[in-house]
């Protein structure tokens, strides 16, 4: 089982990766998701031991870490397609962000 679980993971890490490599190399998403998922992928392939895996990434359980890949590869494809990295379509309004008013 526990296996299948680290397969799992190294899966959705490097599918993260993957549509990373989409994404302009200067964009901070991709830069620090990257780094972080790299951190991440390369404790997976060195640990063998599914506790000592948990305890070094400090996500929780394994599912739960699991979970988390999933969420963040989901969050990596929508991002794909808001392009938030490209510019305004147009200014704001000035002032937007004074508080208070």
């Amino acid at each position: 089982m526990a296996g299948v679980l680290k397969k799992r993971l190294r899966i959705l890490y490097a599918k993260i990766l993957d549509v990373l490599e989409h994404i302009p190399k200067n964009a901070a998403y991709r830069k620090y998701t990257e780094q972080i998922t790299n951190e991440k992928l390369g404790m997976v392939k060195a640990e063998s031991d599914v506790k000592k895996l948990e305890d070094q990434l400090q996500l929780g359980q394994i599912e739960e870490v699991i979970l988390q890949a999933e969420n963040e590869l989901s969050l990596a494809r929508k991002m794909l397609q808001w392009k938030p990295w490209e510019p305004l379509v147009e200014e704001p309004p000035a002032n937007q962000w004074k508080w208070p008013i």
